[in-house]
């Protein structure tokens, strides 16, 4: 075997440790958001519009800093983005308004939108042969990233009694480590000489390329299916912590472990059983389940009755939201806490026997829709349709949140799994007839 046949691991695990390190910080700050948001009398509806800030910027970002990594080279890039997510995480940390959490947010979102840049390494130091094994590493560290981070989080939690400050002081410091790494271990991947070259020029996805990625008649219903089914997930994703509070009354620290585990149902699909499932069903097959699996769990999900866990406090609830407002006053938001009594343990095994089909339902899908992409792409295009995906995926990460605070807030807390599961049933028999 030649060295081109060969991943270049000494070259390409400090990437992939960034990496890991950079999902720590960002994962860790993902479950308790919602209730930071609450503590300053967000509702649901803000807390959908405070979800979308994040992947907005990211989405304007992240075009940016890859074209500014072709021109002056990824690791300088990459070090002033995690200083700008650094600051991000301080100024979380300190927020004592909900217009500070927004503004930390939006920072966040612009800085830390450098996945581009860490995939562009990750192509500078990979060949044609190796490509899809490096990124294949850059998913598990993304996989692995969303087990710990949330643990990570509910043990900061534990340890400061709930104080929402604490889990942002934290990620603060994986993402110092972060730029440490970037500084005194990343190489730079990128020579002068090759800079600012045609073949490495990084350029926005333009209204026009995500017009014409929908009407391709070979890819664009993939990419339409891809894209509804990211709203779907993006709305359960920023609704499933309130969605917590108010049928199970479980707090931030309850909500880190659900967390941990659709990550690791998450993992389990992606690093285990995708391969074998693959080769046995085939990609439309895989697609159909997909979505069939994913209708099922949000269904059940909304069928999640109104029981609180047997160790729920409604006071204690109240007061872990009051004691990060400086405001004395009541917060309106806590009407949505449920009333004790009538506790058991129901509620909470339908709502993870629900994540279990949801997890694989959405495990399957985004890997499998993207294989399909690039096996009816040209050789020479694979690059530009991964990168129409993935400007799609972060669009359904954008109108998610969006329409699923508004659905939770103005018609049910059940709203948003409900209708989501409508829509996705009915893309399983547009996926069987298209796909």
């Amino acid at each position: 075997m030649n060295n081109e046949e060969k991943l270049d691991f000494k070259r390409i695990l400090p990437i992939i440790f960034i990496i890991f390190v950079d999902l720590l910080g960002l994962t860790m700050i993902i479950p308790i958001l919602p209730y930071y948001a609450l503590s300053y009398d967000a509702g649901p509806a803000l807390i959908g519009v405070l979800g979308a800030a994040y992947p907005s910027m990211q989405f304007l970002g992240g075009p940016i800093l890859g074209g500014l990594s072709d021109r002056f080279g990824r690791k300088r890039v990459l070090a002033v983005a995690q200083v700008g997510t650094f600051c991000s995480l301080l100024l979380l940390g300190f927020s004592n308004a909900l217009w500070m959490i927004f503004l930390a947010r939006i920072l966040d979102g612009i800085t830390g939108a450098n996945l581009p840049t860490v995939q562009a390494a990750i192509a500078d130091s990979t060949t044609p042969k190796t490509r899809s094994q490096g990124l294949g590493l850059v998913g598990a560290a993304f996989g692995m990233g969303f087990i710990f981070g949330p643990a990570l989080s509910g043990l900061v939690l534990v340890l400061t009694n709930n104080n929402y400050s604490a889990p942002a002081f934290a990620a603060s410091g994986f993402a110092f480590l972060s730029i440490m790494l970037t500084t005194f271990v990343f190489k730079e991947t990128l020579p002068p000489e090759k800079r600012g070259k045609g073949n490495t020029r990084t350029r926005p996805i333009s209204l026009r390329q995500l017009r014409a990625g929908i009407q391709n008649p070979t890819t664009g219903i993939l990419i339409i299916l891809l894209f509804i089914q990211q709203v779907v997930f993006g709305a359960f994703q920023l609704m499933f912590a309130p969605y917590l509070l108010v049928k199970l009354g479980l707090n931030s620290s309850g909500a880190t472990i659900a967390f941990v585990f659709i990550g690791v149902m998450l993992v389990i699909v992606q690093a285990g059983l995708i391969r074998p499932l693959t080769e046995r069903f085939g990609e439309r097959r895989l697609v159909i389940g997909g979505y069939v699996l994913l209708a099922t769990g949000l269904l059940l999900m909304a069928l999640t009755p109104e029981q609180p866990v047997p160790w729920y406090s409604r006071a204690e609830i109240s007061a872990e939201l009051q004691q990060q407002a400086t405001s004395a006053s009541e917060l309106s938001q806590i009407e949505l806490l449920p009333a004790e009594g009538n506790s058991g343990y129901l509620g909470l095994a339908i709502l993870l026997i629900a994540n279990i089909p949801i997890a694989f339902g959405v495990g399957m899908l985004q890997p499998t829709i993207n294989s399909l992409l690039t096996q009816r792409t040209d050789a020479t295009k694979v690059g530009a349709i991964l990168g129409l995906s993935s400007a799609f995926l972060s669009l359904g990460n954008i109108f998610g949140p969006l329409w699923g605070g508004a659905a939770f807030d103005f018609i049910a807390p059940a709203a948003p799994f409900v209708i989501g599961g409508a829509v996705v049933a009915m893309l399983v028999p547009l996926a069987i007839s298209r796909v």
